[in-house]
């Protein structure tokens, strides 16, 4: 596996966020992550990414364990993000900022500029690289942000929400784009709230509902399951 979590659990004052939660990633595959609001998605993203650290439990990338590296480090080593609200630098041009994401792994700002550039090309958003952020619509902001990402050139992409929102025709193109990513060897874990996405894109799901994993299968068998209607679908409607 290319990733593989281990009974980690997080707490935050009186809050359980997650409970020994247990989940591998396959490499090569886009792998779901659904459940309602306050199920611990974005908080088990951010242990992975190392913005939090967890209380207990380790995290293990490419059979290394990374559960106290730093951010900048974890991003090195091959996982790379997108957030769920895309705030980007008002004052930095588009290419500018995924430029910032290119250095990572590249030895000049010109190599890291070309990355930039190839990225926006693939994305379909090359015409926008002299916009300034501060001009940036919704859309275009997720675009950005999943570009940004992307031009780091990670072995793993975890992707928060970047569906939401968009018009069919920008979800069929996003999720193009993200099959084209898997089928050039790439891995993604996707947090999405749109079934008609986790069902076209990924082969396996993981649910979680108050920061306990309570299943894990394909989506279209979970979606007749009565644990994960109960907790997700009769909580919390997700967009068809």
């Amino acid at each position: 596996m290319l990733l593989t979590v281990k009974e980690v659990s997080k707490r935050f004052g009186g809050l359980q966020a997650l409970r020994a939660v247990d989940l591998s990633v396959e490499e090569g595959k886009i792998t779901g992550l659904i459940g309602p609001n306050g199920a611990g998605k974005t908080t088990l993203f951010n242990m992975i990414t190392g913005f939090y650290k967890p209380d207990k439990g380790s995290i293990i990338f490419r059979g290394e364990e990374i559960t106290k590296y730093p951010p900048h480090l974890i991003c090195e080593k091959g996982i790379s993000r997108t957030f769920q609200i895309a705030k980007p630098f008002d004052g930095l041009t588009v290419l500018e900022m995924v430029t910032i994401g290119a250095l990572v792994h590249s030895r000049t700002v010109k190599e890291a500029r070309k990355k930039g550039e190839r990225v926006l090309h693939t994305l379909r958003i090359d015409d926008k690289k002299d916009k300034l952020g501060r001009h940036l619509t919704v859309v275009e902001r997720k675009r950005v942000e999943l570009a940004r990402a992307l031009s780091s050139e990670p072995k793993l992409l975890l992707i928060d929400e970047v569906i939401a929102g968009l018009n069919p025709v920008e979800m069929n193109e996003i999720s193009e784009t993200l099959r084209d990513l898997t089928k050039s060897g790439g891995t993604i874990l996707m947090i999405e709230h749109i079934m008609r996405a986790i069902l076209s894109l990924t082969e396996r799901v993981i649910v979680l509902d108050a920061g306990v994993k309570i299943a894990e299968g394909h989506p279209r068998d979970l979606l007749s399951d009565p644990i994960v209607i109960e907790a997700y679908i009769g909580k919390e409607e997700p967009n068809a």
